[in-house]
């Protein structure tokens, strides 16, 4: 199926994975020092931060979680939690009282399921209470180095505009992009189209005049192309 390059132009298969692997060099030069923005020490740590980002900032995650990690240092502390000082503590991330039923069945599921260890597979992961796919994604392209792409907002937004696909279900988006990329560039182009998508190419305004991918992308226009103007819409982290 031909896709939209830059300028409208159609494009074969074989010129969108050329483009699509381009942009990501572009993108790689771009964000050097690209990665997740949750704090975390292990597996855990992350399954929890990562549960808990949901409808949330990574930065206001990060504010909370030293005090969550502090008084449940281990899987069994998360299972056998008090549900109210829980709530308490994470308060702030919203969705407190979903997210801790989250939190405590995943851990339960983990002590009764894989003997207290966060499991390093997709399809064990997918099967806690509160991880989904992206979740899963992130532990285990963070945790485990196993190769990951996290379909967030940013991510779905950013490489529809790319031209790279007009799927809106995140699956489908990730089997589409999956097919682009190297695997071994998965985890980390992740990383970085959720930081152009925080830091430039904005839901609503996009910086299109100061974008390092204005060559490559068919939506270029779709914010202010003036360098200028589209400076003043560049963001920097960390995230509130």
């Amino acid at each position: 199926m031909a896709t939209k390059a830059a300028g409208g132009r159609q494009e074969t298969r074989l010129a969108l994975v050329r483009r699509a692997r381009k942009m990501n060099r572009v993108l790689a030069e771009t964000y050097p020092d690209a990665h997740c923005e949750l704090d975390f020490g292990n597996p855990l740590e992350l399954l929890v931060a990562t549960i808990l980002s949901a409808q949330c900032t990574d930065k206001r995650v990060n504010m909370v979680t030293p005090i969550l990690f502090a008084k449940y240092p281990t899987v069994e502390d998360y299972a056998s939690a008090d549900r109210s000082e829980m709530e308490e503590i994470i308060r702030s991330t919203g969705f407190f009282r979903a997210k801790t039923n989250s939190i405590i069945g995943m851990a339960q599921a983990i002590c009764e399921r894989y003997g207290g260890e966060v499991p390093g597979k997709l399809k064990d992961l997918v099967s806690l209470p509160g991880v989904g796919r992206k979740t899963a994604n992130v532990v285990l392209g963070n945790a485990f180095d196993v190769p990951g792409l996290t379909v967030d907002t940013h991510f779905q937004r950013l490489v529809r505009r790319f031209g790279w696909t007009e799927e809106t279900d995140p699956v489908k988006i990730e089997h589409v992009v999956g097919e682009l990329l190297p695997r071994r560039e998965w985890t980390i182009f992740s990383h970085r189209v959720i930081w152009h998508g925080r830091r430039i190419c904005h839901a609503r305004r996009p910086a299109c005049g100061v974008c390092p991918l204005a060559a490559l992308c068919p939506s270029y226009g779709a914010g202010p192309t003036d360098p200028g103007q589209a400076a003043k819409l560049v963001r920097s982290g960390p995230f509130s």
